[in-house]
């Protein structure tokens, strides 16, 4: 029976882990000793420190005293987590060369879980405020909007090509040669319109600040996608898996989560508090809600290859006459 090893001793497991470092570290020279002298001085990682508890709860920071911005604030907070969660497997998506049929749905399946979540959870912004402080606090945020969430903009634009994002007959006008200039198409994406003010088409401010902001981020996302949107991966599957059950089901999820049920939550969010007769309340951002929000108005669609006719033709038309056909004064 063999004894235990003394003070003095490694076990043959820990001599396993110290040929596997010195494995790990020796072809770039690194010198093991000087790694492992470090790590003799390092202190205990506690959960706090690792996921900067601390720095998370300290950056909420209302600009009023009424107490519901609070909620406002974190669960835009939270969005955006959300957001940037989705745009790790939407990297990872775009990084395989050689896709595989598994992966693929694997990937689409988190992010269609991460905005099934988001979904499910929005009726904190319906219904977890009070009306009237909400009323009150929205007018300190002007101009911010979500409008200006670039990493929403960033999952669209990685999602599928870019020229499905984009005015179909503002396209055509620019001709085949702005096919890869993403600076003409950008120029012509769907969201310009949703940040314009109804009386002259003139650009709201939250839309002329958003694109001082982002424009070369998203000129560089777009050009990084061109080949590695989730459609181009899809594309470089085998016929067969590209036609599969599974495939088809998580991208049509995808295509309804994001392009219909999400923005649709903020259109029953926007009626609870900016709805009124005769004359709705304007949004924060001044965003034209009405027209821009309902996906029938917008019809931005990622995959119109994997719906029939009439899906396309009634496209977003179903979830606002049973959701919301109830109340008075939404278009149907």
């Amino acid at each position: 029976m063999s004894s235990a090893p003394t003070p003095d001793e490694f076990s043959p497991a820990v001599y396993e882990q110290l040929r596997r470092l010195q494995a790990r570290y020796a072809p770039d020279g690194q010198d093991l000793a000087a790694y492992l002298e470090g790590l003799y001085h390092a202190k205990y990682i506690n959960y706090w420190d690792y996921i900067e508890l601390d720095t998370l709860l300290s950056i909420q920071r209302p600009l009023t005293n009424i107490p519901d911005e609070r909620i406002f604030i974190m669960y835009h907070q939270i969005s955006e987590l959300y957001f940037k969660l989705c745009l790790c497997e939407y990297e990872q998506i775009g990084d395989l060369l050689e896709p595989s049929l598994g992966e693929v749905v694997l990937r689409l399946g988190r992010i269609n879980r991460y905005f099934e979540n988001l979904i499910d959870s929005f009726d904190v912004m319906v219904d977890g405020m009070d009306k009237e402080q909400f009323l009150d606090f929205r007018m300190a945020l002007m101009p911010a909007s979500g409008f200006q969430s670039v990493q929403y903009r960033m999952i669209e634009i990685a999602s599928t090509a870019l020229e499905n994002l984009t005015d179909k007959a503002k396209r055509q006008a620019l001709g085949e040669a702005s096919a890869h200039d993403y600076d003409e198409l950008l120029g012509c994406i769907y969201w310009k319109a949703g940040a314009t003010i109804e009386a002259s088409g003139a650009k709201a401010l939250t839309l002329i600040e958003f694109e001082r902001k982002y424009t070369a981020d998203l000129v560089r996302h777009a050009a990084a996608f061109q080949h590695r949107n989730v459609w181009a991966v899809v594309q470089r599957l085998s016929p067969d898996e590209q036609q599969h059950p599974r495939l088809l089901r998580a991208l049509r999820q995808l295509d309804v989560s994001v392009n219909v049920n999400w923005p649709l939550m903020h259109f029953k969010s926007a009626v609870r508090y900016l709805q009124r007769n005769p004359t709705d309340v304007a949004a924060t951002g001044g965003t034209n809600w009405r027209s821009y929000l309902p996906p029938k108005f917008q019809r931005r669609i990622f995959y119109p290859q994997l719906w029939s006719a009439q899906e396309l033709e009634d496209w977003g038309k179903g979830w606002v006459e049973s959701v919301l056909g109830e109340s008075e004064g939404v278009p149907a």
